[in-house]
């Protein structure tokens, strides 16, 4: 008797836990009333290290964070930019940190947490800066940061470690070291590591041993890592780089398929939100404005990563709010960083028209 109930309490846990995660389905999302969720803000200063002087370093735009859940709130990393009257991609960018307890209202920690600095990296990383990071966390509580180093010449995928989300250790680009450094000049964004829900965490994932990032921006690739540090993009028979995604003539996503935040493994399979460009000639959708960014989904097999079984025909969000229309990038974006779980809903972030930071909730 004994043994039978046993069995069947862990039927009905895993039976809770399907039906749970058989509810995410990470498209219905809400965008609430108090949108946006931070701005620019020319109060915050910070003694450059380059410079040697202070400067505002958010006084020109905030936008495209990545988010994590730490000591029961949720914390934003988000880019700044520090000189409003240069043009677009000409600024400095760096990375602050805010936190919240409601997801909506955010207390922004005064000097940023990553930018440009001396030492081996700089090189990468100035005058462009850090930008667009999105964040995991492992089992024993390290968070691995990908972000881009932009020096304004190659933009170039990159990592950082860190114990407290405050201090960073900088790793450099992410593909230096693999396939003997064919890629460390190669342009390079947007890392989305994948994770995995243990209870109501979520943490980084390994599949087959080893650890696992979708990245790109004109096209989808998979790469592993034994260490998160030194990254592998996966190659086709010709040695180059393998695209398991593509942009698609006249849908949402006809130019770019920009990867969005951390993958997140589920009943489904390994979901990916990313973020898909509209083009700007005759391979444009017919119901978006050319050059507009709205968000869509793939799923993966969860026994292949590299193999799509599911991906949206259209968007689930895209700019709907005048700010989000407005700004730096005026086609409108809404650009996926940041997803995590918290108090028993799906917190989206995005950045808005280069400009300003939102968010989208899924009950």
């Amino acid at each position: 008797m004994k043994k039978i109930l046993i069995i069947l309490i862990s039927i009905a846990t895993i039976g809770c836990v399907s039906t749970h995660q058989a509810e995410w389905d990470f498209l219905s999302f809400e965008k609430p009333e108090n949108n946006p969720v931070m701005q620019a803000d020319s109060t915050f200063t910070f003694l450059c290290p380059i410079k040697n002087e202070r400067i505002q370093w958010q006084k020109a735009d905030v936008f495209n964070p990545a988010a994590i859940v730490k000591d029961h709130k949720i914390h934003l990393l988000f880019r700044a930019e520090d000189n409003p009257d240069a043009i677009l991609g000409g600024r400095t960018s760096r990375i602050g940190l805010a936190t919240s307890e409601d997801g909506l209202n955010f207390e922004i920690h005064p000097t940023p947490v990553l930018y440009p600095d001396s030492g081996e990296f700089l090189k990468y990383d100035y005058p462009g800066g850090c930008e667009d990071p999105r964040v995991v966390v492992t089992e024993d509580g390290l968070y691995v940061m990908a972000y881009t180093a932009w020096n304004q010449d190659v933009a170039r995928l990159s990592i950082a470690f860190s114990r407290d989300l405050i201090h960073w250790e900088k790793r450099g680009p992410a593909f230096a070291k693999a396939h003997k450094g064919k890629f460390l000049d190669y342009w390079s964004k947007s890392g989305s590591i994948i994770t995995k829900m243990v209870g109501d965490e979520q943490i980084v994932a390994k599949l087959d041993g080893k650890y696992w990032m979708y990245w790109g921006e004109s096209f989808i690739n998979l790469a592993w890592s034994d260490d998160l540090a030194v990254w592998y993009p996966t190659l086709d028979e010709n040695g180059e780089l393998k695209a398991i995604v593509e942009p698609r003539k006249n849908k949402f996503d006809s130019q770019l398929t920009e990867c969005g935040p951390p993958a997140v493994i589920t009943d489904e399979g390994i979901v990916l939100l990313y973020n898909g460009k509209n083009a700007e000639g005759d391979d444009a959708a017919a119901e978006l404005p050319k050059g507009m960014y709205s968000v869509g989904k793939i799923v993966f097999d969860k026994e292949d990563p590299e193999k799509v079984v599911w991906r949206s025909d259209s968007y689930f969000l895209k700019p709907t709010l005048p700010h989000e229309i407005t700004g730096q990038y005026k086609s409108g974006t809404t650009f996926a960083e940041g997803l995590v779980y918290y108090k028993s809903k799906w917190f989206l972030y995005y950045g808005t028209a280069d400009s300003f930071v939102g968010v989208a909730i899924s009950n």
